[in-house]
C-alpha cells in the first residue's frame, strides 16, 4: 500500500484516524496504531509482516541483554544481536546477488533462493539496529514493554520509506503525546504538499524520463533531458513521501525530523549530502563512519567503507555500488580542496558543477543493467549525436514541467509561503491564512485524485530499498 493511492487516501487513512480518535487513552491509541501499521504492511506482503515482528522481538530481547550485561558480555550481546538483525537483511536482499556473482566467477550453478524482497526492509532494519546500538552506548534505556518497541519499528507513516527514526527521537512521544486539532490540521497540510509533489510532479517527470532512458537514450539531448527529469522525479518522489510521512506523524501527535533540505541548491557534494536523505546520511555518519575513526585516522579508508555500504544499502546491484564509490571519489577529491579554496570559485559555478555531478550520479543510480548504463553514458557524451529529429519538440513539450520542477526545487515556494504567513499574522488575518491553506489542501487533493484516477504510472522508487 502506498500513500499516493486512492485506497489509502479514501479508505485506510480515514478509518485509521477515526479509530485513533475514538480510542480511549494513549495506551489504546497506541494499540490502534500498532494494529493498523501491521495491517498496512501486511496488505501487500502478509507473510513478510512476520519478519518485521521477529526482527522487533530480536531487537527487544537483544537490547535488554545488552543493557544488563557487563564489559565483554555487553559487546558480545551487541555483536550477536546485530548479526541476527543484519542477517535477515542479508538473506532477503543480498543472498541472490552474492550467489549470482559467485556462479559467474566460479562457473558453478548454485541455485538462487528467489526470495521476495520485503518492502522497506532496509529502513526498519536500520531503525531496529540503531535502537540496540543506542542502548549499548547508554544513550537510552531498553524498552521493557514490547508493544511500544513494535510500534516504534512498525509505525506506518514512516515504515516503508523513512525518515529513518532513531528510538531517541520518539521515545518520549510513544508514551507522552497529544493529537491536537492544530497538529492534525498542520499535518494534513504537510501531507497534501507531499502528495502534490509525488503525484503531480514526480509521476509526470518519471513517466517522461522512463520513455527517454529505458533501453538507452537515442542521443545526447535525450539522455540529458531524461536524466534531468529523473533527477526531479527521485527528489519529488522521495521528498514528497517524506513530507507525507511527517504530516501523517504530526496528525497522530508525533514529530519526525526533517529528511530533505532543498538538496539541489547545494554548492558542493558535501553540502548536497547534508541536504539529501538526511536521516540516512546521519545514520551512516554516526553508526559507520565515526565508529571506524572518522576524520581522526584512516579517513580515506573510512570514506571508502562508508560509501561502499551506502551504495549496497540502496540495492543488491553493481550500479548502486558504483554509485556509492562514485560519491566516495568525489568527496575524496573535494575534501582536500576545502572550503577556503572552493570559496574562490563563483557560487553559481559551484552550484552548476555540483548539479552536473549529481545528475551524472543519478544516471548511475537509474540503470541496474550496466550495458544500458554504458550505452546511455556514451550517448550523453555525443557518441550517437548531440540531437535527434524529435529532440527539439521533446524539449519544448516538457519545458513547462521542467520549469515547474526547477522552481519547486528552489527556496522560492517556501519563501512565498513564509511571506504569506508573516503577512497574515502581522495584520491579524489568521482566518484568511487558514482559508488559503485549506483552499490549497483542497486543490492539491483534488488534482491528485483526478490524476490518480486516470494515471497508471504511480511507482515509488524507494520501495525496493
Amino acid at each position: 500500500m502506498v500513500f499516493s493511492s486512492l485506497f489509502f487516501l479514501y479508505c485506510f487513512f480515514p478509518v485509521s484516524i477515526a479509530l485513533y480518535l475514538i480510542a480511549p487513552g494513549l495506551r489504546m491509541k497506541n494499540w490502534v496504531l500498532t494494529i493498523m501499521s501491521l495491517v498496512f504492511y501486511a496488505w501487500g506482503e502478509p507473510i513478510c509482516v512476520l519478519l518485521l515482528i521477529v526482527q522487533a522481538l530480536v531487537g527487544y530481547a537483544g537490547a535488554l541483554i545488552v543493557q544488563e550485561a557487563r564489559d565483554q558480555g555487553k559487546k558480545l550481546a551487541l555483536g550477536l544481536t546485530a548479526t541476527v538483525i543484519l542477517s535477515m537483511l542479508a538473506i532477503f536482499k543480498y543472498a541472490d546477488f552474492f550467489l549470482l556473482n559467485f556462479n559467474l566467477i566460479s562457473g558453478l550453478d548454485v541455485p538462487l533462493l528467489g526470495l521476495a524482497l520485503p518492502i522497506g526492509i532496509s529502513f526498519f532494519t536500520f531503525q531496529t539496529l540503531s535502537y540496540v546500538i543506542d542502548v549499548y552506548r547508554g544513550q537510552t534505556r531498553a524498552q521493557r514493554f514490547f508493544p511500544d518497541l513494535l510500534l516504534y519499528v512498525a509505525l506506518f507513516p514512516q515504515l516503508i520509506a523513512g525518515p529513518i527514526l532513531r528510538y531517541t527521537d520518539i521515545e518520549k512521544q510513544l508514551t507522552h503525546r497529544h493529537a491536537t486539532a492544530k497538529g492534525m490540521y498542520q499535518g494534513l497540510f504537510r501531507f497534501c504538499l507531499g502528495l502534490g509533489k509525488k503525484v503531480l510532479l514526480a509521476n509526470y517527470a518519471g513517466s517522461v524520463a522512463s520513455g527517454l532512458l529505458d533501453g538507452g537514450a537515442a542521443c545526447a539531448s535525450d539522455a540529458w533531458l531524461g536524466a534531468a527529469l529523473f533527477t526531479f522525479q527521485i527528489y519529488f518522489d522521495f521528498s514528497g513521501y517524506s513530507d507525507m510521512a511527517i504530516g501523517l506523524g504530526r496528525m497522530f501527535g508525533f514529530t519526525y525530523p526533517e529528511n530533505f533540505n532543498l538538496p539541489y541548491i547545494a554548492r558542493s557534494i558535501t553540502d548536497f549530502w547534508r541536504r539529501w536523505h538526511i536521516s540516512m546520511s546521519t545514520f551512516f555518519r554516526d553508526y559507520v563512519y565515526i565508529p571506524l575513526g572518522g576524520n581522526r585516522k584512516h579517513q580515506w579508508l573510512n570514506l571508502l567503507i562508508t560509501w561502499f555500504l551506502t551504495g549496497m544499502w540502496h540495492g543488491a546491484s553493481w550500479n548502486f555500488i558504483l554509485w556509492g564509490l562514485y560519491y566516495c571519489l568525489l568527496l575524496c577529491i573535494e575534501k582536500p580542496l576545502g572550503e577556503r579554496l572552493l570559496g574562490h570559485i563563483p557560487r553559481v559555478l559551484r552550484h552548476l558543477f555540483t548539479l552536473f555531478f549529481v545528475i551524472l550520479g543519478w544516471m548511475l543510480f537509474y540503470y541496474t543493467d550496466l550495458n544500458q548504463l554504458g550505452a546511455t553514458l556514451a550517448a550523453a557524451f555525443g557518441q550517437r549525436g548531440w540531437a535527434g529529429a524529435q529532440s527539439g519538440i521533446l524539449f519544448m513539450n516538457n519545458l513547462p514541467l521542467l520549469l515547474v520542477c526547477l522552481v519547486g526545487s528552489t527556496p522560492l515556494p517556501r519563501l512565498v509561503g513564509q511571506k504569506t504567513q508573516d503577512f497574515c499574522v502581522q495584520r491579524d488575518h489568521l482566518v484568511l491564512l487558514t482559508l488559503l491553506q485549506f483552499l490549497l489542501i483542497l486543490v492539491l487533493l483534488g488534482l491528485a485524485t483526478v490524476s490518480l484516477v486516470g494515471e497508471s504510472y504511480n511507482p515509488f522508487l524507494y520501495f525496493r530499498f
